[in-house]
């Protein structure tokens, strides 16, 4: 009987919790398999639950690791603007024993690199401590070094701080390392020990609370911007007169200090909120008078706050039902009645920081249909003043520049590359600024041309693989629709600069500079088709009123792009494929043959008709040439001969931007300078070769010279002389 019960406690229990388990665990092995495979010898997994959210992995009743997507723990936006979302197994020692991508939206590997190079890159990571300094691609600071993908450095270093910030934080959250380690920088300490009575013009005075205030006029503009808003009435409308109405007084602070919390609370009441929290909790009231409630429908299902979020630095911060603490008896002397009053508390763990800036952002929701609604987000700043928080410690002199945010780390690594650019920036400047005294020295205009073009195609473009596309245009319109951050656009410091220089050539002169100068796949056109006018190949050029018909082309395929974002900004990457830039510039001709054959065509078309693709299919010169409208300057000079009669500005121009009666259209205009050269050349403009000829003739008219009379020799007529007739 005893040896019976030992096999039935040996044998049949454990097989017993197998059977009990395995419904879960399959469903775990279904959507994680790596997990089984990191993990043989687990029995059971936990909830996906705490700060930051991890599943536990159980072997029987001990905990052998952390499973969790990083999405839920560091949503660090990409180059698309999105995090990239993976999954991550760490075991109780901090190693990483798994890694894969769950979802991606890489404009750079929807069509092009094979994500699959992403998947093995992620795979890297797999052994790994997660207090190891991991350094991507030729990056600065000491660590282990990782080759990063080629031609997605962005990426790379994305995916880096991705995995390395997320494993980080679960790991110091479990107490597998030490919290420390996982601080990116030291945050401040609320002094808990600092209090000095204080009345509600005192903390409305330096600082400690601050306010929202908006009238109703101000919201409803706001939202007449909105196309959909037009659709219903706006039941929040004011009456005409009323435009100054409240819409909502709203004040804030953080409570967490004594100065203001125990003021504003009394004594007992912020010593019993304090007990209720953990170390870290940092309390936020918030006060406000209007027609539109602060809490919002949250409030009332007991579920999220809705209206009412906190934005530091790239985090945003949102309130749950169980962080809400009812605020009603205030003891601030001098503080107005309010028809709302609240706590909030930012529990631990979440990275906050009270000694940094932070924004407090109101969202008001406007229904404009059944199941439709558009949404306007109001903010208002915050900072708590210094002599309520303990600052952390000023870094080291030689502080590791892994802690540095991840686009100044990206900056850093590029910096040779980014003075090379800018030396090229000032030649460029240079140029444009002295062009009326270069076009009159045509040799020395076009081996600077020809020189900086090979610096454009090759530096530019086949080195630091910085070829601007519509999708940058694309990208950037979403990320001002459905929220700004520069941290995005600063990841890739050459297109960056490129965009900022591109924008102010924009305002002054046009989008000629880029097309003519800057654009990499445009340098490759028109360095072919002047080896192919060395070579006497034919040029042929398209028919005046076809051209005024086919430049209107690329207008159409940037609208057509710019739709399909509208629907779907990763369906508008894979269209972007009409740009030859990925294939000509990122992947220098290696390619799919498709690909390559399209890329192809259009640079051996340019042989003969030159910069085609630029003229008629370019999506991205579209959206320059709109931008380029509001120029403030004309710097290309014209006569008012040129058109009538003269035509050789407008035959000469290679681009045909010059139409027949003199007119620069400057929608057109690459900004080659050719017809300043001619524009200043006596041997070709009729103007001046006319005024050049009469110059000439003038100059060469000589008066006959009238040869002296020797003296008359004595005795007869001089020598040679005629005898006179009677």
């Amino acid at each position: 009987m005893m040896r019976a019960l030992c096999l039935l406690r040996r044998w049949l229990l454990p097989a017993l919790l197998l059977v009990l388990a395995a419904p879960a665990f399959a469903g775990i092995d279904a959507k994680y398999p790596e997990v089984r495979q990191a993990f043989p010898q687990a029995t059971r997994f936990g909830d996906i639950e705490g700060k930051p959210p991890a599943a536990a992995v159980y072997q029987g009743d001990k905990v052998i690791g952390y499973v969790f997507e990083t999405v839920m723990v560091a949503p660090i936006p990409a180059y698309s603007g999105e995090p990239i979302n993976i999954l991550v197994a760490i075991d109780v020692h901090g190693r990483i024993l798994a890694a894969r991508v769950l979802e991606q939206h890489e404009p750079i590997l929807l069509v092009g690199i094979p994500v699959q190079k992403l998947y093995d890159f992620v795979a890297r990571y797999i052994g790994h401590s997660v207090t190891d300094s991991i350094v991507v691609g030729n990056g600065v600071g000491q660590g282990t070094h990782i080759d990063a993908i080629s031609s997605a450095t962005v990426t790379s270093m994305v995916v880096n701080e991705t995995i390395m910030n997320s494993a980080l934080k679960v790991a110091a959250s479990r107490r597998i390392v030490s919290p420390a380690k996982a601080d990116e920088q030291a945050a401040a300490k609320v002094k808990l020990n600092l209090y000095a009575p204080a009345d509600w013009k005192t903390l409305t005075g330096n600082g400690a609370i601050r306010r929202l205030h908006l009238a109703r006029g101000s919201v409803s503009a706001a939202f007449s911007k909105d196309p959909l808003s037009g659709l219903v009435d706006d039941p929040t409308a004011p009456a005409p007169g009323h435009e100054q109405d409240t819409f909502t007084d709203l004040y804030y602070a953080d409570a967490t200090p004594p100065t203001v919390g125990r003021n504003l609370l009394g004594a007992s009441a912020y010593a019993q909120v304090m007990k209720s929290l953990q170390p870290g909790d940092e309390l936020i009231a918030v006060m406000a008078n209007g027609i539109y409630s602060f809490k919002g429908l949250g409030y009332v299902r007991g579920g999220i706050f809705d209206r009412l979020h906190i934005m530091q630095g790239d985090k945003l911060y949102l309130f749950k039902d169980s962080d809400f603490l009812p605020l009603d008896d205030v003891h601030l002397a001098g503080m107005p009645a309010f028809d709302e009053k609240a706590l909030f508390v930012l529990r631990h763990g979440q990275g906050f920081d009270p000694g940094r800036a932070w924004t407090l952002q109101l969202l008001v929701r406007r229904q404009v249909g059944p199941l439709k609604s558009v949404y306007h987000t109001f903010t208002a700043g915050y900072q708590i003043p210094p002599a309520y928080v303990d600052a952390p410690p000023a870094p080291a002199p030689h502080a590791d520049w892994s802690r540095l945010p991840m686009w100044q780390q990206i900056w850093l690594s590029q910096r040779v590359d980014i003075a090379v650019l800018g030396a090229g920036l000032a030649v460029l400047s240079f140029i444009l600024l002295f062009q009326d005294w270069l076009v009159k020295r045509p040799r020395l205009l076009e081996r600077l041309r020809v020189g900086f073009l090979v610096y454009t195609a090759v530096f530019i473009g086949w080195y630091g693989l910085a070829q601007l596309s519509a999708v940058n245009i694309l990208t950037f319109v979403h990320a001002v629709l459905t929220g700004f951050h520069w941290s995005i656009f600063l990841m890739d410091p050459l297109i960056f600069i490129l965009w900022v220089f591109v924008a102010v050539t924009l305002l002054l002169v046009g989008r000629g500079v880029y097309c003519g100068w800057l654009c990499p796949f445009g340098a490759i056109q028109v360095l072919v088709n002047k080896l192919a006018r060395r070579l006497h190949v034919p040029q042929l050029q398209t028919p005046s009123y076809v051209h005024e018909r086919l430049w209107a082309l690329k207008y159409v395929i940037l609208l057509v792009l710019f739709g399909m974002s509208l629907q779907s900004l990763g369906l508008a990457e894979r269209y972007i494929e009409v740009e030859p830039f990925k294939t000509a510039i990122n992947f220098h001709f290696v390619r799919s043959w498709g690909y390559e054959l399209y890329a192809i065509a259009l640079v051996a078309i340019a042989a003969f008709n030159n910069k085609f693709y630029c003229r008629y299919l370019c999506p991205l010169g579209a959206g320059l040439s709109v931008a380029g409208r509001w120029r403030l300057f004309e710097w290309l000079k014209r006569r008012r001969e040129c058109g009538r009669p003269c035509q050789v500005c407008a035959v000469e121009c290679e681009v045909q931007a010059i139409n027949p009666i003199g007119q620069i259209n400057f929608n057109e205009c690459h900004y080659c300078l050719d017809c300043q050269v001619t524009y200043w050349n006596d041997r070709k403009c009729p103007p001046l070769v006319s005024r050049r000829k009469r110059r000439e003739a003038s100059s060469t008219t000589q008066t006959i010279p009238i040869q002296p009379v020797p003296a008359q020799p004595a005795g007869g007529p001089p020598q040679g002389a005629v005898k006179a007739i009677d």
